[in-house]
């Protein structure tokens, strides 16, 4: 019976911190794209958020051309994307809604509550009308999320499964959104882009800081203009900074250890050998080897990660 009702709670937590995650990259990309830059750079931008996210191909079997608003469109409301906002929120609710009986009273109306509005909002176009506020309203229904689960929820096996889905979404993106700047930087971005455009390039990293709420933290930590590998270091490195790689696989080696008795477990084994990775990690070190394929492989690990979890710990993967 755990397996199940661990099944429901470790997926309603994944899917509410991808559709906050998801809104994250949007926001960044409509921010950036708000700024003075070539129409190619731009598509750029769109494009990379595709296909870090590995929608591109699914996105061009529906539209002919990346463009700003279909983009978006495809990432908020299109139900046949299953990473869109509405299909996260909508999984997320539906997990809630299965365990209901292990869930607080208001760890469930908070998800209903998150579901509801979703569908008022859209259907009013609130959206469309200002798409900068309709992502801080999915960010906020996140917090509060998060927020009510650790203050009513009971401090048992339920929670640490809850912990543990957040905390492998979100390691899982925001290495997808540093790859989506840094690659782009690393690849054929200066192939296109005009002088103008990289003279603007210090509001990119903001609009990316600004993203995982990181600007503040990033002005306290180094007091100094904002660099490309300060800011990887930050989001990757850093163990203080909330959203960063390092913060996230901590919160998962922590809870990992928290629902398996036994020691020996592979896959918390498997969680310590990548936190440690980071544990010990230098920025220059990480540069100096490719940052993209650094956060390729580690995406690849986080997915095997959670494999594992599931294997060991949920209900057996649909055949």
């Amino acid at each position: 019976m755990l397996s199940r009702t661990a099944d429901h709670l470790f997926w309603m937590s994944r899917y509410t911190e991808r559709a906050e995650n998801t809104a994250r990259m949007l926001d960044v990309n409509y921010q950036t794209a708000l700024l003075p830059q070539s129409t190619a750079v731009a598509q750029l931008g769109w494009k990379g958020l595709l296909s870090i996210s590995e929608l591109l191909p699914a996105y061009l079997t529906k539209h002919s051309e990346i463009r700003s608003t279909q983009v978006m469109d495809f990432m908020v409301r299109d139900e046949s994307n299953p990473s869109s906002i509405i299909s996260c929120l909508r999984a997320a609710r539906e997990n809630a809604r299965a365990v209901r009986g292990t869930l607080t009273t208001e760890v469930w109306e908070t998800q209903n509550q998150t579901w509801l509005e979703l569908n008022r909002m859209l259907s009013a176009g609130d959206f469309e009308r200002d798409p900068a506020q309709f992502f801080e309203w999915v960010k906020f229904r996140s917090h509060l999320s998060r927020g009510v689960t650790v203050g009513t929820m009971l401090m048992d096996e339920s929670l640490y499964f809850m912990r543990l889905g957040t905390f492998l979404e979100r390691a899982d993106n925001t290495a997808r959104l540093v790859d989506v700047k840094f690659h782009a930087l690393q690849s054929d971005f200066f192939g296109v882009a005009s002088e103008k455009d990289q003279e603007y390039d210090f509001y990119h990293w903001s609009a990316i800081l600004r993203s995982v709420s990181g600007f503040e933290i990033y002005r306290k930590v180094y007091r100094d203009v904002i660099k490309p590998e300060r800011v990887a270091e930050l989001l990757v490195l850093r163990p203080d900074m909330p959203r960063s790689l390092h913060a996230s696989l901590n919160e998962v080696v922590s809870n990992l250890a928290m629902v398996t008795g036994d020691p020996g477990s592979e896959t918390l084994r498997r969680a310590g050998k990548l936190r440690s990775e980071l544990q010990y990690g230098r920025i220059d070190e990480i540069l100096a080897t490719g940052l993209h394929a650094f956060l390729t492989q580690f995406l690849d690990r986080v997915n095997e990660l959670g494999m594992h979890v599931s294997r060991e710990f949920l209900l057996p993967a649909p055949g």
